[in-house]
């Protein structure tokens, strides 16, 4: 590997009873599931032998929880970064999509168009949260060069780095899959992100609930 690049494996957090009910969690401390907590196990069961320098997480529980799984399987020191935090959504919280609709339409148009400069009251705009996440993930990196390090973050954490590697304009409408307990693969140099491989979960099929360690 070059020395000056900084291998990134990116994780979504495991399940959450509110990803299943399709309920905005922003920055509201959801704790995992019993499915998220198996698939945090099966995360570390497949990242075992990579030789990870630090596992860095957002400070949220759902997050914290599965980096930390990994983090003592890999031997690896665990490092918590508030930059890695879900977008705060302010009043859309706590709400599912249709509630959203149902409330507040105006707003939701606004949200669903991905207006850069929107934020729903009491939350972060799109452009403000993808400047934080690129430039969180930038510093860490930086800090890494040659080395391999874990960002264990959120769904829009990872859709921010997904376009920062391809140079996709953040009102593109999304086409990829941000999968819970997802392994994605990225590669930082001076010059900025490429991505390296996107949406691996193969580690998450084949064992059932009853199988886990």
């Amino acid at each position: 590997m070059h020395e000056d690049a900084t291998r990134i494996i990116a994780i979504r957090h495991g399940e959450t009873a509110w990803n299943v009910d399709t309920r905005i969690q922003g920055q509201l401390d959801i704790p995992l599931n019993d499915n998220g907590r198996w698939q945090a196990r099966r995360v570390a069961r497949a990242l075992a032998a990579e030789p990870l320098h630090a596992v860095y997480a957002s400070d949220l529980g759902r997050a914290l929880e599965t980096a930390r799984t990994l983090a003592e399987a890999v031997g690896a020191g665990l490092v918590v970064d508030q930059g890695l935090r879900e977008r705060g959504f302010g009043i859309f919280e706590g709400r599912t999509f249709k509630e959203i609709q149902e409330c507040w339409p105006d707003l939701s148009v606004r949200w669903r168009r991905r207006e850069p400069d929107f934020g729903p009251e009491g939350g972060e705009t799109l452009a403000g949260f993808y400047d934080r996440c690129v430039g969180t993930a930038t510093r860490l990196a930086a800090m890494h060069l040659g080395k391999t390090i874990a960002l264990v973050a959120h769904g829009g954490v990872l859709d921010c780095l997904y376009r920062a590697s391809l140079r996709i304009p953040l009102q593109a409408p999304r086409t990829w899959e941000l999968g819970n307990a997802g392994i994605n693969r990225l590669l930082y140099t001076p010059g900025g992100f490429s991505l390296v491989g996107w949406g691996d979960t193969f580690h998450l099929q084949g064992d059932t609930l009853d199988e886990m360690l």
